[in-house]
């Protein structure tokens, strides 16, 4: 497996792609994938980077039978990569092939969690809710892959903005059942999608249950730790993104604020 590694992480490095594990590994499982995620994670961290939190993918089951994955995933997001969205709005793309924009509600803990917790004991690890935009690139061409091979390429991360904090309390006073009743429109050059926070497994504090139950499954992986930034998942589906463009969300049914954001020419790859 240290050979997909070590693709994968120059592919990311040098904004390549190449074909997915599962091509040539018809056995190329779960198990495998969070292996090799774990082997990059700590590469990544051995050249310096540091964790920011962790991504959720997959989480809306109206998009699943469109990407062929049919159950969530998860993968790290790194510090130099997650931020608050400029004052402008504008923020650089990655270098990196692909790119796509999610709408996403995130939590940034304060006390780590513990699978089982009562509503109201999980609430309490939890001092910030945002809504922010998720940007994902495919390491594979086309947008072809497996959960399997999805996990193994960094969940499909590429970078994590969210708009400002909301003190968590009043939003998770109901055991986040307004997050589940919320609506969001996305909308950018020439279109405009809706979706709702029960979408992602019936309400982003459902999908960071899950995501609890499911931080075992990659070797290694600690706990979720008091800073860390945990998104939920795509409130609708992923859509193309280009530099030049902006991008707008209107939220209804729960006290976050939209966003707008421009998207600028990608920087050059770092390697």
């Amino acid at each position: 497996m240290g050979g997909i590694a070590a693709r994968l992480l120059a592919a990311f490095d040098t904004g390549q792609q190449i074909d997915p594990p599962s091509r040539d590994m018809p056995a190329f499982d779960l198990n495998a994938g969070y292996a090799i995620a774990a082997d990059m994670h700590r590469q990544r961290l051995a050249r310096g980077e540091q964790a920011a939190g962790r991504k959720i993918g997959f989480t809306n089951r109206t998009i699943w039978d469109i990407y062929n994955v049919h159950a969530p995933v998860w993968g790290w997001m790194y510090r130099a990569s997650t931020g608050t969205i400029p004052a402008d709005g504008v923020i650089v793309l990655p270098a990196l092939p692909e790119c796509r924009i999610e709408p996403e509600i995130a939590f940034r803990f304060c006390a780590t969690p513990d699978e089982g917790m009562s509503d109201a004991a999980l609430a309490a690890c939890i001092d910030a809710v945002a809504h922010g935009v998720e940007i994902v690139w495919s390491a594979y061409p086309g947008w072809r892959f497996t959960a399997p091979d999805s996990v193994a390429a960094f969940a499909m991360h590429a970078a994590f903005w969210h708009g400002p904090l909301q003190d968590a309390a009043p939003l998770l006073a109901d055991g986040g059942q307004a997050l589940a009743d919320l609506t969001l429109t996305l909308s950018g050059p020439g279109q405009s999608l809706t979706g709702s926070g029960a979408d992602v497994l019936g309400g982003p504090v459902q999908a960071l249950r899950r995501l609890i139950a499911e931080i075992p499954a990659m070797p290694g992986a600690a706990p979720i730790q008091p800073s860390e930034w945990i998104t939920t998942g795509t409130l609708t589906d992923a859509r193309p993104i280009a530099p030049g463009e902006t991008w707008q969300t209107r939220i209804s049914g729960a006290a976050l604020p939209g966003l707008s954001v421009t998207f600028a020419k990608p920087a050059s790859p770092r390697r």
